[in-house]
């Protein structure tokens, strides 16, 4: 994620994903205080305004209670600093979705949010269109990275660095999970099966799925992993696992047309083609499977809470690693997103630090996975009397996800301007084939030899 970019190439006006109101020209990555130290702390009744957009304020429920109370906290500590909490603009399924477009636009009027929570497949785009700034440059590499190591707690390994590019630090990673295969206790024991020993194989999976449609007239499996809406965070997930990826080392090929990536749009496929695997979108997906109408999901510990709820009372609810494909290890990747400042104003991007150094504390991360199910990135606080402990002794939910951390690769961002129609044609194609019985390899290539015009000129 680190890779050296070819020169980059205005923001064209033309880009179908990005909004109608054109490209942003020629943006800077450097910060106002670059070159002249870090911004100057806040004097302690200097009193600032900031504005944090966030995806979660788009969701109902616990995502909004949750970040509610943490800004509510926040304020507590910072009485000096007013924040407006607002969702992205747009009116998605997914409001995750609109994010890019809602700060582009907001940008091009002159008011773009001085804190957003940007996901990591938008990282290069973030950096080098919308002008997210260096947090090295702002506040000091060491202070960036004494946040890293927390007050008792530091960031899991393979979180650090994600918003990460070229040797600095733009976002810090916030709030993510990797893909979790929850199911259905008490429907495997209805159909027969044993849910003391879950699948381990998408083989597994497919038979564990039949015999539950087949016994039970409920949905066998569905994997979130594999529409449009969902993005490629799972899809890339589900590809390396199988040996593949979508996208070269280098970011400069894409490779989502090749034969591991074409084997999961298959095995995908023929669930549908069997019953296995309802026809579904990735809310009703989720939605079915909390209503106790689905065996098996892999899904994001976002939706935990939901199934938590759904469940209570109802059905048995329970998880497990990510399914293997036969004899190759599995490679979870992460979704969700970091952390990143636009302001320009010095007092301001000393307001948004504090406000990104609350919000990634041990104390937001307690919060936080215990009012959604996101995965605590301050591991340590999961043993701890006073952290997360006793909540994860009840919550045997969290284990699965906090042993793929160890193992996790990231998500990898598509290159350049046109990134957004490169990942959207991609999973449309995925999307066809596994929903819409379209032939994997020729729909797979098609949006290939199409998505490979849109890559960076070298």
């Amino acid at each position: 994620m680190k890779k050296t970019l070819p020169a980059l190439i205005a923001l064209v006006t033309s880009a179908a994903a990005l909004t109608a109101c054109g490209g942003l020209g020629t943006t800077t990555t450097e910060s106002s205080a670059s070159g002249s130290g870090p911004v100057p702390e806040l004097g302690p009744d200097q009193q600032v305004s900031i504005v944090f957009e966030s995806y979660n304020y788009g969701m109902a429920g616990a995502w909004t209670d949750t970040f509610n109370a943490l800004i509510a906290d926040f304020t507590k500590l910072h009485p000096n600093i007013k924040v407006t909490a607002q969702k992205p603009q747009g009116n998605s399924p997914n409001p995750a979705t609109d994010t890019i477009s809602s700060i582009q636009s907001q940008t091009v009027a002159g008011t773009p949010p001085d804190v957003a929570q940007l996901g990591f497949s938008d990282l290069d785009f973030t950096i080098h269109q919308l002008g997210a700034k260096s947090l090295d440059d702002l506040v000091g590499t060491e202070a960036v990275q004494k946040n890293f190591d927390g007050a008792k707690y530091p960031y899991a390994p393979t979180a650090r660095t994600l918003g990460d590019w070229e040797g600095s630090t733009y976002g810090v990673p916030f709030v993510f999970s990797t893909p979790v295969f929850y199911y259905n206790a008490t429907l495997f024991e209805q159909a027969g099966l044993d849910p003391a020993h879950p699948p381990t194989t998408w083989d597994q999976v497919a038979d564990a799925a039949a015999t539950i449609a087949s016994k039970t007239g409920k949905g066998g499996v569905y994997l979130d992993c594999l529409t449009k809406t969902a993005k490629d965070w799972c899809f890339q997930s589900l590809v390396r696992s199988n040996g593949g990826q979508v996208i070269s080392d280098d970011r400069s090929t894409l490779t989502f047309a090749d034969d591991p990536a074409v084997q999961v749009a298959d095995m995908a496929q023929n669930l549908v083609q069997s019953g296995a695997t309802p026809k579904l979108s990735q809310q009703q997906g989720y939605e079915a499977f909390a209503r106790g109408d689905v065996g098996m999901i892999l899904e994001t510990s976002a939706i935990q809470g939901t199934f938590v709820k759904g469940a209570k009372d109802k059905w048995d609810l329970r998880a497990t690693t990510m399914p293997a494909f036969a004899g190759k290890a599995t490679v979870p990747t992460n979704s969700g997103a970091s952390l990143f400042t636009f302001a320009s104003d010095p007092a301001k991007q000393r307001a948004s630090w504090e406000l990104i150094k609350y919000l990634t504390s041990e104390e937001a991360y307690t919060k936080i996975a215990q009012g959604i199910g996101y995965l605590p990135l301050r591991t340590g606080l999961v043993d701890d009397p006073a952290g997360l402990a006793d909540w994860a002794q009840k919550n045997p939910l969290v284990t699965p996800n906090l042993a793929q951390l160890k193992l996790m690769e990231p998500w990898i961002s598509m290159p350049g301007n046109n990134y957004l129609q490169i990942r959207d044609g991609m999973m449309d194609a995925v999307e066809a084939a596994v929903y819409q019985d379209a032939d994997p390899k020729s729909t797979l290539e098609a949006a290939q030899k199409q998505a490979s015009t849109l890559l960076p000129a070298e």
